[in-house]
């Protein structure tokens, strides 16, 4: 079994993003495993708040010393917030990728559980072994 962080309360994309809902509203960032293999975040790329995401479509980026990574979003909704402590700090994204290291707070055009969304288990499943 890996050894990643991974939330029983929160849903998971292939993509390596993870969704937790808040009410009506759904929070965006990446998952424990994608912050291991990016290593150090330099700059996050991020949707303006307005801006209209749609399901797996780019929606931003993430840089880092390795690689750039795109970042699809896991519905299509409206984007609401973003986290601007990022822009200072993106390193937030590898110290505490699933508290203050969010991306994007998204108001969804249909709820959570209607989306192909993974559960922890479903999603580990998906990561390699560590050994």
């Amino acid at each position: 079994m890996p050894q990643y962080n991974l939330p029983e309360d929160l849903f998971y994309t292939s993509e390596h993003i993870w969704v937790r809902q808040e009410g009506d509203e759904l929070v965006l960032g990446i998952t424990d495993f994608a912050q291991s293999q990016l290593e150090e975040v330099v700059y996050a790329d991020v949707p303006n708040v307005g801006a209209q995401l749609e399901a797996e479509k780019e929606f931003g980026s993430l840089e880092s010393m390795k690689t750039v990574s795109a970042l699809f979003a896991p519905i299509t909704g409206t984007v609401i917030a973003v986290n601007g402590d990022l822009e200072d700090s993106p390193a937030l994204i590898n110290q505490d990728c699933y508290g203050k290291g969010w991306i994007a707070r998204v108001r969804p055009e249909a709820p959570a559980g209607s989306h192909a969304l993974l559960r922890a288990e479903q999603y580990g499943q998906l990561l390699p072994q560590n050994s």
